[in-house]
């Protein structure tokens, strides 16, 4: 780790203390420049943003070509402020360009899972494979995001993010393209063994970038905008995929997911600029990085974040993996009123995730907002294993599916809560911080997954019992380890 990681955090004070001033003054110098040259910067090309987090000192080695704008602070002018100069509308495009990369980033895994479930009976007859062998494509698949996540996050720390992204996603979409050609399950398992390890890097950079970008409150609202665009992806990719086997086989849907990943790589690489200064990233190899992480998991509140998120993954996986069976086969709804279902709780998803980000965020305590969305999913799981072990009597659809709804809406609550608080800690490493935080939910969503089915697809107990012991485990994980009442103010 470079020196300047070392820094203990009174030396840092101090020295952001002391640079403050001149800081300031070469902000407001710049700034007026800009605006006195407008005429010339319109002309002169597209400006270079280099985004700060917020309330940290402008690194030392930033081009001073322009003003240094953070991320966060840049939408703060007043409705009386001064005409915007061709910087701030600059910081305002890349933005927004910076969003819909980020969101397209995140919305490729479900993407790559989603829009294949629906060919998965019909790979099965095509490569004349077992349906165990065939289902190893997803697990597959899974296994590769969860573990790509730990290589490429320390590999970001060191390189930088845009690099490896732009290698993650190359070989994304090669090892998509193999996957469409190929001739049996057995070497489709594999590549999609490698999808998954390449599209690791959309993942977990993704988070790395933001962690960059924003501080506090800004990070916290921008993962709240993050999910309006990831989202949508779960809710459209099995239409997709419907859609493309009307006019196709199995392999077509592969095409088109080569044909998306073309795509994002392209605007990657046209609009992603690198955030990670060379002064903050490391210059160790793989020792460096394991020390790294064991560092990190050696912070209690870090590590509580981390597990509290990954068991509420959880109980969203017990969820995704249970509901095709419990609402067609048990409660006898059709595939169409199956869809629409999944297409409701995604909406209830993202808009209470947009309400946090819009509203909660910057007025109740991160910490709070995180408490009550543990709650509302220990109260929503009980109320499913009431309903499913028959206190209530025989219940129908439409009462399982409102303790449904109100279960995945309050993952809009917790999501956003447990990335921002674990990654505020970890300035310092937030590659490696960001691959620990997502390969602990695949792995602990990818555990809890199987037990919903434990007891057959004639009961809809054991999806309630696993998402209840897993958002009481999460709520014990925040209590215990997070102790949020010992913290007076936000990290």
């Amino acid at each position: 780790m470079p020196d300047s990681g070392r820094r203990t955090a009174a030396a840092e004070q101090d020295h952001i203390t002391g640079a403050g001033a001149e800081a300031t003054a070469a902000v407001e110098s710049a700034t007026a420049a800009a605006a006195a040259e407008s005429a010339t910067a319109a002309t002169a090309g597209p400006v270079t943003v280099v985004p700060v987090p917020a309330g940290s000192a402008v690194p030392a080695g930033a081009p001073s070509a322009g003003p240094q704008v953070s991320a966060a602070e840049a939408p703060s002018a007043g409705p009386e402020a001064a005409p915007a100069s061709p910087a701030a509308t600059a910081v305002r495009r890349t933005g927004l360009l910076v969003t819909l990369v980020l969101g397209g980033l995140t919305a490729m895994p479900p993407l790559s899972m989603d829009m294949y479930l629906p060919a998965l009976p019909e790979v099965t007859k095509a490569l004349g494979a077992p349906a165990a062998t065939v289902q190893l494509t997803l697990t597959a698949c899974l296994a590769g995001m969860a573990l790509g996540q730990l290589v490429v996050g320390p590999l970001s720390d060191k390189l930088g993010r845009r690099r490896p992204l732009l290698f993650g996603m190359v070989v994304y979409v090669l090892a998509t393209a193999i996957c469409a050609l190929a001739p049996n399950a057995e070497l489709l398992i594999a590549f999609r063994l490698l999808q998954g390890l390449a599209g690791a890097a959309g993942i977990v950079i993704a988070r790395a970038v933001v962690r960059d970008m924003y501080d506090g409150v800004a990070m916290a609202k921008f993962f709240s905008t993050l999910m309006l665009i990831s989202g949508v992806a779960p809710v459209i990719a099995p239409v997709i995929g419907g859609q493309v086997l009307r006019i196709t086989d199995w392999r077509g849907i592969f095409y088109v997911l080569t044909a998306v990943g073309v795509l994002l790589t392209l605007v990657v690489w046209k609009w992603l600029h690198e955030t990670l200064p060379q002064e903050r990233r490391h210059t160790g190899g793989v020792g460096e990085a394991l020390r790294t992480m064991k560092g990190l998991l050696a912070d209690r509140v870090f590590t509580g974040y981390m597990i509290t998120g990954g068991l509420a993954f959880a109980v969203l996986f017990a969820y995704i993996s249970a509901s095709p069976f419990v609402v067609q086969e048990i409660y006898g709804a059709s595939p169409q009123t199956f869809s629409l279902l999944f297409g409701v709780n995604s909406v209830g998803l993202i808009a209470v995730g947009q309400i946090n980000g819009k509203v909660l965020v910057g007025r109740v305590r991160l910490d709070k907002v995180l408490a009550f969305g543990l709650a509302v999913i220990t109260v929503a799981a009980v109320a499913l294993l009431l309903m499913t072990t028959g206190v209530f009597g025989e219940v129908g659809l439409w009462p399982v599916a409102a303790g449904l709804f109100v279960l995945m809406s309050a993952m809009g609550l917790i999501m956003p809560s447990t990335n921002t608080q674990a990654l505020m800690r970890t300035p310092h490493a937030a590659g490696s911080a960001s691959a620990l935080l997502g390969t602990s939910s695949f792995l602990i969503g990818a555990v809890a997954s199987p037990l919903v089915g434990i007891a057959g697809e004639s009961t809809a107990v054991p999806m309630a019992v696993v998402q209840l012991v897993c958002a009481l485990l999460a709520v014990g994980c925040f209590l215990g380890l997070c102790r949020p009442w010992q913290r007076t103010s936000e990290a």
